[in-house]
């Protein structure tokens, strides 16, 4: 049953979990210029921000229509995983390769919390679909960076 309580909450806990996404790539990104390594990786995380950011505002513009505002901040528990703000505590001191594991997983968790998202029956159509569509990028960038993980030694 659709309801529009049950609606917003999913939209601001999947708000809460890109500004997560966001602030974890941004932290890999300080810890890759600290390091020295995988500069190459900043347009590629920089590029993720950007989705994520775009996510948001698609999200927000659902959450404004249902007459509520967004949320801010990031996530600090309740049901979305917690995945990202274990990789934002993480970082400091690993080698390349640990960094891409904890993106891997912080990667992981949006998935999830995107994924639990759909399989409720609390969301519109209209609104699943673009759910869908973000979640397609996110298999994408996860993906992306599981290549990339795999391509550097250990």
């Amino acid at each position: 049953m659709e309801t529009t309580k049950e609606t917003l909450d999913l939209l601001n806990d999947l708000v809460l979990i890109n500004n997560d996404r966001i602030e974890g790539f941004e932290r890999a990104i300080k810890e890759l210029k600290e390091s020295g390594e995988g500069l190459n990786l900043e347009p590629v995380f920089l590029r993720f921000i950007d989705d994520s950011r775009r996510y948001k505002m698609e999200i927000g513009t659902e959450i404004q229509a249902l007459g509520k505002d967004i949320e801010q901040g990031t996530s600090t528990g309740g049901k979305l995983h917690r995945a990202w703000i274990a990789v934002k505590e993480t970082f400091t001191g690993h080698d390349l390769h640990s960094l891409l594991e904890e993106c891997e997983r912080g990667e992981d968790a949006i998935k999830e919390a995107y994924e639990d998202a759909l399989t409720g029956d609390a969301l519109p159509a209209y609104v699943i679909d673009l759910l869908d569509a973000q979640l397609q990028g996110i298999l994408e960038a996860h993906d992306e960076i599981k290549a990339m993980r795999d391509s550097v030694p250990h």
